[in-house]
Parts: C-alpha cells; sequence; structure tokens
C-alpha cells in the first residue's frame, strides 16, 4: 500500500530525513537509498509516495518513495544542454585565441583548464559521496571552485555526471558565478586589466 506525506525534515548533507504523512500521524523516516529517482536530490515542503515499512526498532521507515508529479518537473527542468557546453567550449577558445594574439598570459588559459579539471573531480566526488550516503562537498565549495575559473569544468560535469543540474536554487547561484568570472575576464583584456597581468607575469 502507498501513502502520500511530505517532507518537513531533510539533512542533505546526511541524507536523511522525515515525512509527515498527509493527515497527521507519526513521522516517517525517509533515507536517500529510499528513493527512486536518485538525480533529483530532495528538499524541504516536497509532496511525496512510498510504502511504509517498520524497521528492527519498531520505527516507521519509507521505501520505493516517487515525488509527486516528479515526471513533469522532469520534463520542465532539463539539465544543462548543448548551448551550454558549446558556451563553455567557446568561452575557453575566447581565452585561446586572446593567449595566442597576446592579449592573455598562457597562464591564465592553463589556470582555467586546471580549475576545470579540479572542479570536474569535485562534482564526481560529491556525486560519488550523494549515491554512498558519505560525506558531501560544501554547495558553496562548488561554487567558489566555478568562481575562481572552474565553471566549464562545472558545466561538463552537470552534463555528463548529472550532478547539481536539477535543483534551481544550486543553478541560479552557479551562473551568478560564471557571470563575474566572465566579468572578471573582461577587465584583463581592458587596458587596466591588462597592466595588473604584466605587472604580475612581466608579460602582455
Amino acid at each position: 500500500m502507498r501513502y502520500q506525506g511530505r517532507i518537513t525534515s531533510w539533512k542533505d548533507d546526511q541524507g536523511f530525513g522525515f515525512i509527515t504523512p498527509n493527515g497527521g500521524g507519526r513521522q516517517v523516516f525517509i533515507h536517500i537509498k529510499s528513493i527512486s529517482n536518485r538525480q533529483r536530490r530532495p528538499v524541504g515542503n516536497d509532496l511525496v509516495t512510498y510504502e511504509l515499512t517498520i524497521d528492527s526498532k519498531g520505527r516507521l521507515q519509507s521505501e520505493n518513495v516517487t515525488f509527486v508529479g516528479d515526471r513533469a518537473s522532469q520534463k520542465l527542468t532539463a539539465s544543462p544542454g548543448i548551448g551550454a557546453l558549446t558556451f563553455a567550449i567557446v568561452f575557453l577558445t575566447v581565452v585561446a585565441v586572446a593567449v595566442f594574439v597576446g592579449k592573455l598570459p598562457l597562464a591564465v588559459l592553463g589556470f582555467y583548464l586546471a580549475c576545470s579539471v579540479a572542479t570536474f573531480i569535485a562534482y564526481a566526488w560529491d556525486k560519488s559521496s550523494a549515491r554512498m550516503s558519505s560525506w558531501r562537498t560544501a554547495e558553496s565549495t562548488l561554487h567558489i571552485f566555478g568562481l575562481v575559473g572552474g565553471w566549464p569544468g562545472a558545466l561538463i560535469a552537470q552534463r555528463a555526471l548529472r550532478h547539481k543540474s536539477k535543483k534551481e536554487s544550486f543553478q541560479r547561484i552557479f551562473w551568478v558565478t560564471v557571470f563575474l568570472n566572465c566579468m572578471l575576464l573582461g577587465w584583463l583584456l581592458l587596458p587596466s586589466g591588462s597592466r595588473v597581468l604584466k605587472s604580475i607575469f612581466g608579460v602582455v
């Protein structure tokens, strides 16, 4: 028999929480492993349906948990598509061209590539931790990786790993970090920014 309720408590870093059944009653324990759709992370007030079991200590526990309206929401919220990946590739190409024509030092391109690789690894690690319900990487850390220059790698990871691509609050902050980083690069291409790079690297 399936029941319906709302997730009224969720600890994302630990991968568990509690469901309050519709109509009231005892709260039901929910673990990330009991959720059918592993591509979506629960948040507070998510409406779910579930099967009810009792563990060895007599506590109510949910199994085969599904989000109400999950299919519809998946259609509306897609992972970063070809357009986003194309943007990342075009950005790195622009940086490479700027290096080639002497507008930027080679170290800038190397920094972006290194940050992108490190960011991809951070996403992969967090994805693995989520599946194993072990210690997670803080979202703020992932945003810092993106802000300093790793956002192209983050876009690749979001699409390839399908991780953090459907959480709207995360995506909003992520694209702010992308914008800020692009603005920084634009400033470095201006005369004032070029003087800063020249003082650091002795070139440009």
